[in-house]
């Protein structure tokens, strides 16, 4: 016996990830004791493979039974067995990319007596790679001629049958690997993402934006209204923050010259857990100089339409039984007449401030201070944006719960600002910046005074921005779009936590 082989026989068993193991899991350990004595690498460095799944039914598929003989194509393509189905001294199986199934055909008298013995050690969910002449059965499946296997990776517990109620939704999120490997329309969704990142970085490299990377803990946190996480550094002695969003940081690239800047980056908020909200979440930021809120309006429709026409194949899409129209121009819709329409509150009713703040606060009692602008703001989340269905720009809302933006030009109690609302959720939101240094500061003074009265998604004054502005910050536009919530509506998804690889759950 060689050393290798030794090594090879007597390589260590894995320890069980739980405390009991099952009839099937201990049958599965004996089967790759079995494995490893009988000389099979248990560990491989790697596989060849001239092929994958999805590429041979891509390419193969079409083609006749004589076409495919005529070809006599030989494959080496490693994937996951998903099925067995033995009969005599024959067996099927079929093997997975996580993209598409193959069908692969095993009889001892092409494989050879001991190949086929050593293939009853394998279970469903093994990885291994097969070698073998293409065919297609009398059924017109197609399908591999195994000559020969080479074993990839053993799976020590069986895959679940199939997913169904609340716990086996859970169980999909805490181990989002199964759910890959059951649910290949899963991985579509995860590509469809992907495609929609590359595509956004494509239409902004295309326009001359610079991508930039800023920090993600910061000494203050700013950027939104929202409750930060607090971390702790160590050998500073510092306390840090996540951060909420990267406005800031990006606005000062503007005041340094860099007039077009975006950012797509992993922000933070220490915020409940439901169908649109995820503590841990991807945005878009960008930034343009000499630009408003205007241009933002326009540059997001031309985004937006071009992503749904390329990775959705046109300008009508299906999400949550609404059929959304992302047709050029949106709808447009001052926030205080999106409120008198969709509330059904009598427009008398936001003439009486004292009597709306009080009606808001028993909406919202975690809301405190509550102002005039908060109570509209919370009147709106409450009863207005769920009517909302195709792509609305709601602009102008309160001046006080838009602290970084621009006073309108028409009324300065509203905010040059606009959210953009798909299907009764926020998916953009953009200012005509605030460029005014000693307005910011009053502002962020405003803020600081709210969170001394108990207002925790108000912060502190940050000086350092202020005096960036006080170098000047040229007129600029500004916007967020939030990846997560613009992946559900083009993957069809009414969950975050279905465009979220591993969304954050309460532990066991």
């Amino acid at each position: 016996m060689s050393k290798k082989e030794d090594i090879r026989k007597k390589a260590p068993e894995p320890a069980p990830a739980v405390e009991k193991e099952n009839d099937q899991e201990l049958a599965r350990r004996d089967k790759f004791r079995r494995l490893g004595e009988a000389g099979v690498e248990l560990f491989p460095h790697r596989a060849g493979r001239t092929h994958g799944v999805l590429e041979i039914v891509g390419s193969f598929e079409a083609l006749s039974p004589q076409e495919l003989e005529e070809r006599a194509e030989i494959v080496d393509v490693p994937g996951r067995i998903l099925t067995v189905r033995k009969m005599g001294r024959a067996t099927f199986f079929h093997i997975s990319d996580g993209r598409a199934r193959l069908q692969v055909y095993i009889r001892e008298d092409v494989a050879g007596s001991e190949a086929y013995e050593l293939f009853s050690l394998y279970d469903i969910g093994d990885v291994l790679s097969v070698r073998g002449k293409l065919f297609k059965t009398r059924t017109g499946e197609l399908t591999v001629l195994l000559e020969s296997f080479t074993f990839l990776a053993k799976s020590l517990h069986p895959l679940p049958e199939k997913w169904h109620g609340l716990q086996d939704v859970e169980l999909r999120y805490r181990q989002r690997y199964l759910d890959l490997i059951m649910n290949p329309e899963v991985g579509d969704v995860f590509r469809l993402r992907s495609a929609i990142v590359a595509r956004i970085r494509r239409f902004f490299d295309d326009r001359g934006y610079v991508e930039v990377e800023t920090p993600m803990m910061h000494t203050i946190p700013g950027g939104a209204l929202a409750r930060p996480f607090k971390t702790y550094h160590n050998a500073l002695g510092l306390d840090l923050y996540l951060r909420i969003a990267p406005e800031l940081y990006l606005k000062r690239l503007v005041v340094g010259g860099l007039d077009k800047v975006y950012e797509i980056n992993r922000s933070f908020r220490n915020e409940g857990l439901d169908a649109q909200h995820n503590p841990e979440f991807t945005m878009l930021e960008f930034y343009e100089a000499y630009k408003d809120y205007y241009d933002m309006m326009d540059l997001t429709e031309e985004l937006l339409t071009g992503l749904a026409v390329s990775l959705r194949g046109g300008e009508e899409v299906t999400f949550d039984g609404h059929s959304l129209s992302f047709k050029r121009p949106y709808k447009r819709m001052k926030f205080m007449d999106a409120l008198v329409h969709h509330s059904g509150l009598a427009p008398s009713r936001f003439e009486d401030r004292e009597g709306l703040v009080e009606f808001a606060s028993g909406l919202a009692p975690d809301k405190k201070p509550m102002t005039y602008g908060k109570a509209l703001d919370v009147i709106f989340d409450k009863f207005v944006k769920d009517n909302i269905i195709q792509p609305t720009f709601i602009t102008n809302p309160p001046r006080e719960i838009s602290p970084l933006a621009k006073a309108a030009r028409d009324n300065p109690e509203e905010a040059e600002r606009f959210e953009l609302l798909v299907a009764g959720m926020e998916v953009a939101n953009a200012f005509s910046e605030l460029t005014d240094p000693a307005e910011q500061r009053a502002r962020f003074e405003e803020q600081a005074e709210e969170k001394r009265r108990g207002d925790d998604e108000s912060h502190p004054v940050d000086l350092d921005y202020v005096e960036a502005l006080e170098y000047g910050l040229p007129p600029t536009g500004g916007e967020g779009i939030g990846i997560d919530r613009l992946t559900m509506i083009l993957a069809d998804r009414r969950s975050i936590r279905e465009v979220i690889l591993f969304p954050l759950l309460r532990p066991k």
